[in-house]
C-alpha cells in the first residue's frame, strides 16, 4: 500500500516500454503527481527529452516527427477537446495516450473519430489520479476546497463537482491499491455521507467489474471524516520538520519555494523535499525542532573535521556562515547546505512572530482545560505587539472552540479585543467557524470530554508535564487509529454505507478528510504505522493544509472565502 511506489510504477510502464526520444506532456493536475515521484535525471535516464503542458503545447505549431509524444492527462472534457485538436494536426510520430482515471466510452469514441491520421498507437487508463506527497499520505490538490463548508443550495453544480473529484480521486487509489472497501463516514457531516454514498455507488455498481479484484479476506476500510471534526489541528502552530516548514514557509508538491524569503543564489530558490532522494529529510521529517538543530550541527562537525576547521559552531547563524565559506562542502552536500538554510529561515520566523510565546498557549488551549489561566494567556497575547495578527486569531478561535459553551461573556471580551488589535480580522470569522465546527457540529471526541480515559489521561498529561510542551496535542485522527486498532470506532458516530456491517478488524484502513490533511495528521498515521499493530493506515485529502509567512492559513482562506459566498447568497436571498 505505498503510493509513491504505485505512482512509480504507473509512470515506469508509460515510459520504458516505448523506445527512443519522448516528450511527456502533462496537465495542471498530472504535472504535480509526476514530480512528486520522480525527478528530472529519471525522465532522463528513460529518454524523455522534453516536458510540456497540454494547453501551452497546443500553441506551437513546429513539427517534431522525430519525438514520440507521451500524454498523461486527467480525463476531463477540457483536456479530450485539446487532445481531439492537436490530433486533428499531428506534430508528433506517434502519440501515447494515458489517462489518469476511467475514461468514459463517449470520450474513448471521440478521441477514435478524432486520429484519422492513425496516430495513436494505443490508449489505456493509468489509475494514478493523486499526489503521492509521501508513501501513506496523498493529496487531490484542490483549489475550490472551500466548497466543502457550503450548504448544497448554494453552489449545487460547484459542489456536485468537488464531489466527484474526491470520488474520482478515492476510485483511483483503490484502483491502484487493486481493493474494493467497505465505506464508513462521520455521521455528523452532510457532505461525508454524500461522498460514501457516490463512491460505494461507482465501486458496487456503475464500475462493479473494474473493483472485483481477489477478495481478501477481510475488505478494506475506507472512512471518509470531514475537517470539521478536528478544527483544531489546522489552527496549531507545528514544531516537528515537516510540519513546521510546510506552516512557515509552505511545501507545495514537495518543493519549498524560497524566492520571497531571502537571497539566495538561483540553484537555491527553490529546494525539493522527498523522503525518496533525501536521506536526511527522511531520518528527521517527524523529529523535532531542536532535535533538527542538533542532527545538522552534527553533520557540520563531522564535516569540520574532515576541513581541519577549529570554528566554533555555536549557532544557526555560525553554521550558516560555516556553509557559505567552503564551496567545496556546498558542493559535496548541497543535502546539508540546504538544510541549515530552511533551518536558519524558520528560526528567524519564529523569533520575529514569537512562535514559542504564541505555541505555549495554543497548546495548552488544546490539551488541558484551566478555562480562567487560559482566559489571561490569551487576552495576554492579544495585547502583545509582536503578536502577528493571524496568530491572535488563531488563538481566539482555539479558545472559542475549547470554551464556546462555558464563557460567553469572556469570549465576547476576546472578540472586542480581537476587532481593536487586529481589525483585518472581524470576529465573524470566528462565529463563523462555530457555526460550521462548533461542538454541536462534530464527530468524534474532539477535546476527550466523553471518554474516562481520556480525562484521565489529560490530567495525567496535565499534572506530569511533557518532555516538550510544544508537540503535546495529538489530532483526532490519531484517536480515530486507536479506535480501529481495538476494534471500537462507534457504528452510531461511523455509519457504514450499503449492506455492509461489523467485520473483523480491517488490515488496511484509508482514512479520508474532506476539506484537508495537514502534515501533524501525516506523521500521526507514519507512527502508527511503524507500531506494528497489523492494520495499515494511509491518509488522504482534498488538499494538505498549511499557513505560509505572512500569509493567511489555508484552514483560514477556505473559511473566509465560505463565508464570503455564504453571505453574499444570503443577501441575493
Amino acid at each position: 500500500m505505498v503510493l509513491i511506489t504505485a505512482v512509480r510504477d504507473y509512470i515506469n510502464r508509460m515510459l520504458q516500454d516505448i523506445s527512443g526520444m519522448k516528450v511527456l506532456i502533462l496537465d495542471s493536475h498530472t504535472v504535480s503527481i509526476v514530480s512528486v515521484v520522480y525527478s528530472q535525471s529519471d525522465l532522463l535516464q528513460k529518454e524523455v527529452f522534453l516536458v510540456e503542458l497540454v494547453d501551452s503545447i497546443s500553441m506551437s505549431k513546429e513539427p517534431m516527427s522525430h519525438l514520440k509524444a507521451i500524454y498523461f492527462l486527467r480525463p476531463i472534457s477540457e483536456n479530450i477537446q485539446l487532445m481531439r485538436r492537436q490530433l486533428a494536426t499531428p506534430r508528433f510520430g506517434e502519440y501515447h495516450l494515458f489517462f489518469s482515471n476511467m475514461l468514459r466510452d463517449t470520450q474513448l469514441h471521440n478521441l477514435a473519430d478524432s486520429d484519422e491520421h492513425e496516430v495513436v498507437q494505443q490508449v489505456q487508463e493509468f489509475y494514478a489520479d493523486f499526489v503521492a506527497v509521501d508513501p501513506y499520505h496523498f493529496s487531490l490538490n484542490m483549489a475550490s476546497n472551500h466548497m466543502y463548508m457550503l450548504p448544497a443550495v448554494v453552489d449545487p453544480s460547484g459542489l456536485q463537482h468537488f464531489c466527484e473529484r474526491v470520488v474520482d480521486g478515492i476510485a483511483a487509489i483503490f484502483l491502484a491499491l487493486k481493493r474494493r472497501p467497505v465505506i464508513r463516514y462521520s455521521r455528523a457531516s452532510d457532505i461525508a455521507k454524500r461522498i460514501s454514498q457516490e463512491a460505494a455507488k461507482l465501486m458496487y455498481q456503475q464500475e462493479s467489474g473494474l473493483f472485483d479484484f481477489r477478495r481478501t479476506e477481510v475488505s478494506p476500510l475506507l472512512l471518509i471524516v470531514d475537517r470539521r471534526d478536528d478544527p483544531v489541528t489546522p489552527l496549531l502552530n507545528q514544531w516537528t520538520y515537516q510540519a513546521m516548514l510546510h506552516e512557515l514557509m509552505g511545501i507545495q508538491d514537495n518543493k519549498v519555494d524560497l524566492k520571497n524569503i531571502g537571497k539566495f543564489s538561483k540553484d537555491q530558490q527553490e529546494v525539493v523535499l522527498s523522503s525518496e532522494q533525501d536521506a536526511f529529510f527522511k531520518a528527521n521529517m517527524y523529529e523535532n525542532f531542536g532535535d533538527i538543530g542538533m542532527n545538522i550541527k552534527k553533520m557540520v562537525d563531522d564535516f569540520q573535521q574532515v576541513a581541519k576547521s577549529n570554528q566554533n559552531i555555536q549557532t544557526i547563524e555560525d553554521m550558516a556562515k560555516f556553509v557559505d565559506n567552503y564551496p567545496e562542502y556546498r558542493k559535496m552536500h548541497g543535502n546539508v547546505s540546504k538544510h541549515v538554510t530552511l533551518v536558519t529561515e524558520m528560526s528567524k520566523i519564529v523569533e520575529e512572530r514569537k512562535l514559542m510565546l504564541v505555541s505555549q498557549t495554543e497548546q495548552e488551549l488544546a490539551c488541558n482545560g484551566g478555562q480562567g489561566a487560559a482566559f489571561e494567556a490569551v487576552t495576554n497575547l492579544l495585547n502583545n505587539e509582536s503578536v502577528s495578527d493571524v496568530d491572535r486569531l488563531r488563538l481566539v478561535m482555539l479558545y472559542a472552540l475549547r470554551y464556546e459553551k462555558d464563557s460567553p461573556v469572556q469570549l465576547m471580551q476576546l472578540f472586542n479585543k480581537l476587532a481593536s488589535r487586529s481589525p483585518k480580522y472581524k470576529p465573524g470569522l470566528v462565529q463563523f467557524l462555530l457555526k460550521q465546527a462548533g461542538v454541536d457540529k462534530r464527530a468524534g471526541d474532539l477535546f476527550g470530554n466523553r471518554d474516562f480515559m481520556n480525562i484521565a489521561r489529560n490530567m495525567a498529561r496535565g499534572l506530569k508535564g511533557v518532555e516538550n510542551v510544544y508537540t503535546q496535542h495529538q489530532p483526532l485522527v490519531f484517536q480515530t487509529m486507536e479506535s480501529i486498532v481495538k476494534g471500537r470506532l462507534r457504528d452510531v458516530d461511523y455509519p457504514y454505507v450499503g449492506n455492509h456491517f461489523q467485520q473483523p478488524r480491517p488490515q488496511e484502513v484509508v482514512i479520508f478528510i474532506v476539506g484537508g490533511t495537514t502534515y501533524e495528521e501525516a506523521r500521526s498515521v507514519a507512527i502508527q504505522n511503524s507500531t506494528n499493530s497489523g492494520i495499515r493506515f494511509v491518509l488522504g485529502g482534498s488538499a494538505v493544509l498549511n499557513s505560509k509567512s505572512g500569509q493567511t492559513c489555508r484552514f483560514l482562506k477556505d473559511l473566509e472565502e465560505a463565508q464570503r459566498i455564504a453571505r453574499t447568497s444570503a443577501s441575493v436571498v
